[in-house]
């Protein structure tokens, strides 16, 4: 058998259930010929497994020990190690976070196994990355639909780093304040790709003022890791991207007076016409985002509309008139991300975010994706673009 579960506690828990989904993970990683033994205890079994071999007294959720540590690495090569979990814990855990008991107790099950094929959270935020990720794709494939929420609070640990989508509008607004040909927007997205960012965003306006249709068309072709196209919801523009087809569409506000976008879109009151401009573009399979501010209300209306994302507008923390301000704005961000969250929404965020003010928001555990333009292509002039962008990826990851 290559699950074998030992149950040394009095709660009860379908054994047979967990057995046989991790032998499906078993067999999804190629594994099915390897052997893992699992034990089901409660909080003072695993404290002493945590203070003989750990150095912690006290009980944690599971702990995993790999055939690949220890004095004699691989001299049992079918067997993986062996995982212990606390049902005490887990299910105390469970009730806390508003999960499935029968769901967490597999994620916590799948996060020991990931453990014994080598990955370690604590190895830094690449390891951290890879590790969760693993775990997310087996644990899509073991639950699917129904295991939605959990695999949403699996993405939300704290360790898993957040993401920098760099906007290059404003290089193309110095390129038309001469109308030449430089400096190139898709120079500088090549440049902010090599830095590390993980995204690409710009801002075609019904005015055109910075970026034009040739420079988001000659971007789907160049940009490697994904395109975001922010725009208003409009016939012409959902028109222009579903034939363009961007990775992400951003839907905003956009006035032609303002200097940039002043606010979030306003959806309360508005679903019917938003949700429309949504279903029309993921049709076409495009993954939609609506900018909005971070109002729980609004964020409860966005989600009727069938979007994908919600990007908290941060322009009133960026602008606020000093450290309360700032704290009573960044409570607001913090609830509103909660609620996103808990709304099955993926959260990111932008607008006026720069080296001196992101820290804060970029520990809100919830927010999974940064947006940010104008600093970043401020800072590039002084140091160019690849370290400002690598120094904005810093400050994000020391903040988790």
């Amino acid at each position: 058998m290559p699950v074998e579960i030992i149950k040394r506690s009095d709660r009860r828990f379908p054994v047979r259930w967990l057995r046989e989904k991790l032998e499906r993970a078993l067999e999804i990683l190629g594994l099915k010929d390897r052997e893992v033994t699992v034990l089901l205890v409660d909080d003072e079994e695993i404290t002493h497994y945590n203070e003989l071999y750990l150095g912690r007294p006290y009980p944690t959720n599971v702990i995993s020990f790999s055939q690949l540590e220890g004095p004699f690495p691989g001299v049992q090569h079918s067997l993986l190690g062996d995982i212990i979990i606390s049902l005490e814990t887990a299910f105390r855990e469970a009730q806390e976070y508003g999960l499935p008991k029968r769901h967490y107790l597999l994620a916590l099950a799948v996060h020991g196994l990931v453990h014994l094929l080598g990955h370690d959270h604590e190895r830094g935020p690449w390891g951290a990355w890879l590790m969760v990720r693993r775990e997310i794709q087996l644990l899509q494939e073991l639950l699917g639909p129904q295991g939605k929420k959990t695999i949403n609070f699996v993405k939300r640990r704290e360790y898993m780093p957040a993401k920098l989508a760099v906007n290059v509008d404003h290089v193309a607004t110095v390129r038309e304040a001469r109308k030449v040909d430089y400096p190139d927007p898709v120079h500088a997205a090549v440049l902010a790709e090599l830095g590390g960012a993980h995204g690409i965003v710009v801002h075609l306006r019904e005015d055109r003022r910075h970026i034009q249709d040739r420079d988001v068309r000659i971007l789907r072709e160049i940009v490697k890791t994904k395109l975001i196209l922010e725009m208003a919801a409009t016939e012409e523009m959902i028109s222009f991207a579903k034939e363009v087809r961007p990775d992400q569409v951003t839907l905003v506000p956009e006035r032609r007076q303002e200097i940039t976008t002043e606010g979030g879109l306003k959806v309360k009151g508005r679903v019917a016409k938003v949700r429309k401009a949504v279903e029309e573009l993921k049709e076409v399979g495009l993954k939609v985002s609506i900018f909005i501010d971070p109002d729980p209300e609004q964020i409860k209306a966005a989600a009727k509309t069938g979007a994908d994302i919600v990007e908290l507008h941060t322009g009133h923390y960026a602008e606020a008139a000093g450290p309360e301000e700032m704290d009573l704005e960044l409570a607001r961000l913090e609830e509103a991300a909660r609620v996103a969250r808990e709304l099955g929404f993926e959260v990111h965020a932008g607008h006026g975010l720069h080296y001196g003010n992101i820290s804060p928001v970029a520990a809100i555990p919830e927010i999974e994706e940064f947006s940010i333009g104008h600093a970043i292509v401020a800072r590039a002039i002084m140091v160019g673009m690849k370290d400002a962008v690598r120094e904005m990826l810093c400050l994000i990851s020391q903040a988790r």
